[in-house]
């Protein structure tokens, strides 16, 4: 076959053997080759060179080496041979080739960058779409490959001598070589790029991996800037040459030419003049029948929408009207229920408190007719032994008395009624002034109103500063509807006040008359007929009392209704004193226009009403009288109530000072309760402190506060006055109620924030010679301790309000030095616990998992993380020693872990070196050890501590999820990282490397390139950033660490329970001293 066969009969000799071979196939566009099916697919041959591969040639090199040899015998068979003419048939061996192939494989690696390739068998099966991993690991450690790329990503790859390196990229500045030596040179190169990690060796440039590819491809950009300057010239000139010539012949040519279209022109012209005048008759006549067709068919559409229109005006306007119709019969039903409802519970209210009133009224009758007729019995039985000039002396001596009473009541009441009008005059000016002020802000409302509405129709660009005008106008009318709410409720309580006050006044007035009736035998007979009235208005009382019954039991069903409203009502009243407080001077103008006013003009229908039903003494003088003593026991009593110690005597600076110097000291904790505080409180309270108008002991324990905590670094000292001032603080938002406006009469405040049931209350107090409000009846008779130790409302002055805004400043101060002293100790742990050491995260990738070695690895990893975990364990446990309230213990948490998880966040995103696999591993483990922390310190004291680390877990758990590629956009974004913008998303899918398993970090362009479906994920990623670009907000990828206090005064008093102070032990300090008697606990 081999001395004539050739390539083509080689390829014959194949089909015809293998033709039924089932791996052997013949190609159909071929004749030459053949096709192989085998274990990696079917594989194409070309058999041109099959036989002169399988030829026995003498290998050149041996022939040359026998040739040359010193025996002439050895010489002599090997002569040479002639030169062949054709290259193409000399034989060469494999030795030669490989020498070959050997001498351009060094020229290509020294002329060009190195780049190894090493192929890995994927299975021992040798069939497809099998691999075994752990082969394929194994062929790729003994390559050396990790190892290479190991010592290739750590050390410098790329080294080049100076002159080499100068030679090549002397182009970046060529000023660098003017007066330096080659490294300076080097070195000034490198920095005009800005390149960095590069090093300057004795004689080589030392570069890191892919820094020299950097350098080249800033080269190939000036290259390419210079070869296309050069260009510019050389094209300019070739084309300014061939410029010139053609415009000589371009001149010529279009001379020619021109003389040429000139006669043409003119044909042109006349043919175009004519064919114009044509076509203009032809339009005229079209254009002119399209416009009356045109005009008929709009006259006949405007005919149809205005008919439209008309009728949908018309529509319009009947529904409009009918709607407003239905609108005022439901305002009408609606505006009438609730006057009936409020008209019915009034009428309930009014009978429960008239019937009360009658009883008391009884009982006192009762008690004077009694006390009236034994004075009598012993008057009758020791008349004898008077005499009767002892009896007319002493008749005219009660007589002189009681002309003396009624001249002094008659002088009383002309000043009371001077006071009155003149007080109702000031009144009435004021609220005339603010009647037109309000009516001024309503006019300004309507105008502004009115104006906004013709800018809407004239254009809309107005529209965004529409807002602000509604929103203002919103306000005034705001304040306007709270004025006349106020103002009905303040008329309605003071009827009610003065009716009281009344009716207490005429039962004193009984008791005064029937003491002096025991030295009048006259008044025996008005005794009776008193005695007989007052049967007659048991009779009537009793009736009353089956009608109030009757209605009770009707009113039954809207109880709870009331119960409700009550409630609402008196939440708001609260939460509306308190801002009155604040606001001082506006509720000056809102709330004292009223209750003089109120007085004034309804004091003749409640002195008819009230005699009306019995509560008038016999004859007109009586009811004078009476009138006159309710006046005056009114202003009595709040002459006596207005008298709370305004000045503290000597005694009372003592026990100050005392106080001061106790609470100085670390009195500890009795229960979980701050002894300091509860001693505060109860001092203040027992003092009467918050009533006074000036008092300095507020001031005093401020400073003391303020002095100890100046050592600003000792935690433990700031978590006891955190305690301490917390505690006092809920004392006191659980205690103190505004006093209504600020230099007010002490009456108008206290009756401006009270309810309905406490001016009753008040009422009841004056009876009792003016007890002053926020003292229990208890302590008027005589159970001081018993008082202190309860919780009670006490309306507060200006000091004692001041006082509570100074404290809650001073708790909001501790916390805040509380959670920057545990900021401090942790930053440089939080610093070192983004990134694990490289050695130890080395050791753990290359060792096995179960090794000993590995743990102790693990352990020093997480050493940072167990440093973060021993503060927050040593913090708790100071601040759960000082029984610091576990509400504010979760602020301090919470905010803490919020700020681990801003500033490991945010290194997560600006530093490539942490987005890596191992990292997120790293990382993850720390946030166990977080977990773990979390879950020992129970929710009462981590509350949601956990959670705040949303961004850092959800970005960790990016990292170490496994099958990224496979992930879309929306399960990202909606599954894995909900919280995570679609910038930090990109930022660390741009920014992730895989070093688990020894692989390059690719960029995002290549991980593209590779994957088509992690390229449409980024893409979708750029276009939602593009879309996000025009907000400002949304464009910041980074975190911002939130230092505010997140709580306030009503937050700490829902979330703290009621403290009882009854059995607090005084300290030994003041355990001893008389002052001092009320703190000692009540034994019962």
């Amino acid at each position: 076959m081999f001395p004539k066969s050739t390539h083509e009969t080689f390829a014959q000799k194949l089909y015809q053997t293998f033709k039924t071979h089932k791996r052997f196939i013949k190609p159909k566009l071929s004749r030459t080759d053949f096709a192989i099916n085998h274990y990696a697919g079917e594989v194409v041959y070309q058999s041109d060179l099959f036989l002169d591969k399988n030829k026995d040639y003498v290998v050149a090199e041996h022939q040359d080496l026998l040739g040359a040899s010193k025996c002439s015998f050895v010489s002599g068979l090997f002569p040479p041979l002639p030169e062949e003419t054709s290259k193409s048939s000399k034989f060469s061996s494999i030795g030669a080739r490989f020498k070959l192939q050997l001498q351009a494989l060094m020229d290509t690696l020294n002329s060009t960058e190195p780049h190894y390739i090493r192929c890995v068998k994927p299975n021992n099966l040798l069939k497809p779409a099998i691999f075994e991993n752990s082969n394929v690991m194994q062929q790729l450690r003994c390559g050396g490959v990790l190892e290479a790329i190991r010592i290739s990503c750590a050390g410098f790859p790329t080294r080049r001598i100076f002159y080499e390196f100068l030679h090549r990229f002397g182009v970046f500045a060529p000023e660098a070589f003017v007066g330096n030596d080659e490294k300076t040179a080097c070195r000034k190169i490198l920095e005009s790029k800005g390149l960095k990690g590069f090093q300057i060796g004795k004689t080589k440039v030392f570069l890191r991996a892919g820094q020299m590819a950097e350098l080249d491809a800033l080269r190939a950009e000036v290259l390419n800037r210079a070869a296309k300057t050069i260009q510019n010239q050389i094209r300019t000139h070739i084309l300014q040459k061939q410029f010139i010539a053609l415009r000589k012949a371009a001149i010529h040519v279009q001379s020619l030419w021109r003389r040429r279209l000139a006669c043409k022109l003119y044909d042109n012209m006349r043919r175009e003049n004519a064919a114009i005048i044509v076509q203009k008759n032809w339009q005229r006549h079209n254009s002119k029948k399209a416009y009356k067709k045109l005009q008929y068919s709009v006259l006949v559409l405007q005919s149809g929408f205005r008919f439209l229109a008309a009728r949908n005006e018309f529509r319009f306007r009947r529904q409009t009207k009918a709607a407003i119709f239905i609108q005022a019969k439901w305002r009408c039903y609606r505006a009438h229920s609730y006057h009936k409802k409020l008209k019915r519970a009034a009428i309930v209210t009014q009978c429960r408190w008239r019937g009360r009133v009658a009883r008391i009224e009884l009982r006192k009758l009762k008690m004077v007719v009694g006390t009236t007729a034994k004075n009598g019995e012993n008057g009758n039985t020791t008349a004898v032994s008077f005499q009767a000039a002892r009896e007319t002396g002493a008749l005219k001596e009660a007589k002189d008395k009681l002309e003396k009473a009624v001249e002094d009541l008659t002088w009383r009441l002309q000043l009371e009624k001077r006071l009155r009008t003149d007080l109702e005059e000031a009144k009435g000016q004021e609220i005339a002034k603010l009647q037109n002020s309000l009516q001024e802000l309503q006019s300004k409302v309507d105008e502004t109103t009115a104006m906004l509405v013709k800018e809407r129709e004239a254009a809309r660009k107005t529209i965004e500063e529409a807002p602000p005008v509604v929103k203002e106008t919103t306000v005034l009318v705001q304040d306007t509807e709270k004025i006349d709410s106020l103002t009905a409720e303040v008329e309605n309580l003071k009827v009610l006040v003065f009716i009281c006050g009344h009716t207490f006044s005429i039962m004193f007035d009984f008791s005064y008359i029937a003491r002096s009736s025991g030295y009048d035998v006259l008044s025996m007979a008005s005794l009776q007929f008193e005695k007989q009235r007052a049967d007659d208005v048991e009779s009537k009382y009793t009736e009353e009392r089956q009608a109030n019954e009757e209605k009770t039991k009707k009113s039954l069903e809207d109880g709870g209704q009331i119960l409700q409203l009550k409630e609402t009502v008196h939440r708001l009243e609260e939460k509306l004193a308190n801002v009155d407080s604040e606001n001082k001077v506006f509720r000056q103008q809102a709330l004292s226009m009223a209750p003089n006013k109120l007085l004034s003009g309804r004091t003749k229908s409640i002195l008819q009403r009230s005699s009306e039903n019995g509560h008038s003494i016999n004859g007109e003088t009586r009811s004078l009288t009476d009138s006159l003593s309710s006046s005056f026991n009114m202003r009595e009593s709040s002459e006596i109530e207005d008298k709370p110690q305004r000045n503290l005597n000597e005694k009372q600076q003592e026990n100050q000072e005392l106080m001061i110097r106790c609470i100085a000291q670390d009195l500890g904790f009795s229960g979980k309760r701050p002894v300091a505080a509860c001693i505060t409180y109860k001092c203040l309270l027992q003092w009467r402190s918050f009533e006074v108008e000036r008092t300095s002991v507020f001031d005093r324990i401020i400073q003391t506060i303020g002095h100890a905590i100046e050592t600003q670094d000792n935690n433990q000292i700031l978590a006891y006055w955190l305690s301490n001032s917390s505690t006092l603080l809920l004392l006191l938002q659980r205690t103190l109620k505004a006093s209504g406006a600020a230099g007010m009469a002490p009456q108008r405040r206290r009756s401006s924030s009270a309810t309905l049931f406490g001016r009753m209350t008040q009422v009841w107090n004056y009876s009792f010679r003016g007890t002053p409000q926020g003292v229990n009846l208890a302590l008027i008779n005589g159970s001081l301790t018993s008082g202190v130790d309860k919780l009670r409302q006490v309306e507060a002055k200006y000091p004692a309000l001041l006082f509570k805004q100074q404290l809650t400043a001073y708790v909001e101060k501790i916390y805040g030095m509380i959670r920057d002293n545990l900021k401090k100790e942790i930053s440089p742990l939080v610093g070192s616990c983004i990134q694990a050491p490289r050695t130890s995260r080395a050791s753990l990738v290359k060792g096995s998992s179960r090794s000993p070695g590995t743990t102790a690895a693990q352990q020093i990893l997480i050493a940072h993380w167990q440093g973060i975990v021993k503060s927050l364990d040593s913090f708790l446990t100071t601040l759960q020693a000082n029984h610091v309230p576990p509400f504010l213990v979760r602020k301090v948490f919470t905010q803490i872990f919020s700020f681990i998880n801003v500033q490991l966040f945010n290194s997560l995103l600006l530093r490539r070196e942490c987005c890596s696999f191992s990292n997120g591993e790293f990382v993850k483990a720390g946030l166990a050890e977080l977990e773990h922390w979390c879950y020992k310190a129970t929710d009462e004291y981590a509350g949601s501590s956990w959670d705040e680390l949303k961004h850092i877990r959800q970005a960790i758990g990016f990292l170490v999820i496994h099958q990224k590629p496979k992930k879309t956009l929306d399960e990202i974004s909606h599954d894995l990282c909900p919280v995570l913008s679609v910038q930090q998303l990109y930022r660390i899918s741009t920014m992730y490397w895989d070093d688990k398993y020894g692989t390059h970090s690719v960029s995002p362009e290549a991980r593209c390139l590779s994957n088509t479906f992690m390229k449409n994920v980024i893409s979708d990623m750029r276009v939602l950033m593009i879309e996000d670009s025009n907000n400002p907000v949304s464009t910041s990828f980074l975190l911002d660490d939130d230092s505010s206090i997140p709580f306030s005064v009503d937050d700490i008093s829902k979330s703290m329970e009621p403290i009882d102070i009854a059995d607090i032990e005084p300290p030994p300090l003041v355990q001893e001293n008389s002052g001092f008697m009320f703190l000692l606990p009540r034994v019962d």
